[in-house]
């Protein structure tokens, strides 16, 4: 066979196959570094922390602000809590608010697709156009609806909705799920616009107090601010977690603040254009990690960008005019991220396999139905080659604290099963359910988690609000798309044959049995190894039984699965 090409050595250069090595960051080294840190905060401030609730934990908020996409994480101990990533012209669609058109209404679904002038229509489940349900979360404590609310909850419901929203009627949503593959964003009627220490439901005349404040004495304080608030009759308000320990004031202000923003709306609602028309989008991401994320738990918030850093200091100022102190401007020659070993703990977010303290391993797989995530003991044994019962205890322990930080850093949402290693005892199975509901708990997306099944599986949902981390920084694999596994070069070998005789075949019916066929094929080096090693002889055999001189031309760029054939011209032969 000949072989118009480079030298064999060439293929030294071709890609290794292999999964690569697990990285691992050494979390103790990492707390270490931060108690440092923690050591050079203003006198005052350590005064302060040393008296705090939380002492020993030392938070960072670290923003990274490049021209092509802003980068926010939060540091507890060194350690990567909390990240999210915003690229410059991306469309936020969560959160946004638009007056749109009922397009179609699908009563097999229960729902209706609603133009809002994107490139998809929202759809809209019968369900959210009605008024929502009160939410677990939050104990309802005041009722603020109208007569006429009440009078709407009593009596429509949702067979009403063809009469109430027919095709072509103008309808004001909030899109509440982003557009994920091939489906559109999801939305409802139900607006609700977040402030710093409330949040604002125009359409719901219900008034609470978020769940996740557990102390008793400050709840019932809350609930006494919340009476003595003056909310539009109509209108409804929760207080959020980061209003613990807030003076009454603060309430008032953010409220005025929404109630003028919700005005601003309603002026571009009553607009006499009938387009469908976007009313409100969520702030940029530095807005909101301030509003979302600064708490007073928060010990330090560094800024690799001077204009972001202004615009920080103002919104930190409007917030807290005595944490500005705590906003500095990083101007180091090494990246803050890299300076700080956040790159290192992003590229272990993306990784498959992720190691435990213990030894033992987490591997999490995405798929299209739900999330997997198996939990590997490593290469412990206890006595006589058995299973330690405490450390599998103690493994799943682990496994199930990293499995819910990766959880929320990589924004997995939907269904997602946690497979556990196997626990007799009932009280240790217990113990891991709650080590889970416990980690979760400071999760800002509505989750739920059922107890350990007879089968050793957790299960759990997680509310999706956008694409995962994951979908959204990577594309399925060119040479996979997106298996996770390629074809070897053997069975390719055996596609090429099966092809060469297929084309030769019907070359032969044109050119007639005599005349020598010219055929070269264009392939990845790894299977042009193949051919020229272990099928050689078959090759060969195959030139000189069918007349035909075969050419290879390898290419490292080439696709590992693909191949193509071409005739002594050029044209490609299919």
């Amino acid at each position: 066979m000949s072989e118009n090409t480079e030298p064999e050595d060439h293929l030294e250069d071709s890609p290794e196959e292999g999964t690569p090595p697990t990285t691992g960051v050494d979390q103790q080294k990492l707390a270490e570094e931060a108690a440092r840190r923690r050591k050079e905060l203003p006198l005052l401030q350590r005064i302060v922390k040393h008296f705090s609730k939380d002492r020993n934990t030392y938070r960072e908020l670290v923003i990274n602000a490049e021209t092509l996409e802003k980068r926010v994480a939060l540091l507890t101990n060194g350690v990567l809590d909390k990240f999210e990533i915003e690229h410059k012209g991306e469309n936020r669609m969560v959160g946004a608010i638009f007056k749109g058109r009922v397009q179609n209404l699908e009563s097999g679904l229960k729902a209706a697709f609603v133009d809002i002038g994107q490139p998809k229509n929202a759809f809209l489940h019968y369900w959210d156009m009605l008024p929502a349900a009160n939410d677990s979360q939050v104990e309802f404590i005041r009722d603020n609806e109208s007569a006429e609310q009440k009078q709407r909850k009593a009596r429509y419901q949702a067979k009403d909705i063809p009469q109430l929203f027919p095709a072509g009627s103008d309808i004001v949503i909030q899109v509440v799920k982003d557009q994920i593959g091939t489906k559109g964003p999801r939305s409802t009627t139900n607006i609700a616009l977040p402030g710093r220490y409330v949040v604002l439901m125009p359409f719901s005349g219900a008034c609470g107090v978020s769940r996740k404040i557990e102390d008793n004495a400050e709840r019932d304080r809350l609930k006494d601010i919340l009476r003595s608030l003056t909310i539009p009759e109509g209108m409804g308000v929760i207080i959020r977690t980061a209003g613990e320990g807030k003076q009454a004031r603060w309430f008032v202000r953010d409220l005025h603040m929404l109630l003028k923003r919700w005005q601003a709306i309603v002026e571009k609602i009553n607009a006499p254009d009938r387009k469908p028309v976007l009313l409100y989008q969520e702030p940029g991401l530095i807005e909101r990690t301030v509003r979302d994320f600064l708490t007073e738990e928060v010990d330090r918030i560094l800024v690799d960008n001077p204009g972001d850093f202004k615009l920080v200091q103002e919104l930190v100022g409007e917030i807290s005019p005595r944490s500005r102190s705590r906003v500095e401007l990083y101007s180091d020659p090494i990246p803050v991220f890299e300076r700080y070993n956040i790159e290192r703990q992003i590229e272990q977010l993306f990784q498959r396999r992720v190691p435990l303290p213990s030894g033992g391993e987490i591997v999490i797989d995405e798929t299209e139905a739900l999330t997997a995530i198996d939990v590997n003991t490593g290469g412990h044994r206890g006595k006589d080659g058995a299973k330690d019962g405490n450390f599998i205890t103690q493994a799943n322990l682990e496994a199930v604290t990293e499995a819910a930080r990766q959880i929320k850093l990589r924004n997995l949402g939907g269904l997602i099963m946690i497979d556990t290693i196997d626990m007799k005892n009932p009280k240790d199975r217990k113990k891991v359910f709650e080590a889970l509901r416990d980690a979760m708990e400071d999760d800002r997306a509505k989750h739920q988690i059922l107890p350990i099944s007879a089968l050793g599986v957790l299960q759990m949902t997680r509310q999706r609000h956008t694409e995962s981390n994951t979908t959204s920084m990577y594309t399925a694999c060119p040479h996979c798309q997106g298996r996770g596994i390629v074809k070897n070069p053997r069975t390719v070998s055996v596609e090429i044959q099966r092809k060469l005789l297929s084309v030769i075949r019907r070359l032969r019916e044109a050119t007639g049995p005599e005349k020598e066929l010219e055929i070269n094929i264009l392939l990845h080096p790894v299977n042009l190894e193949r051919i020229i090693t272990e099928d050689r002889e078959f090759f060969r055999d195959l030139m000189k039984s069918c007349k035909v001189r075969l050419g290879t031309k390898p290419d490292p760029t080439y696709s590992i699965e693909a191949f193509k054939l071409f005739d002594g011209a050029g044209k490609e032969l299919r």
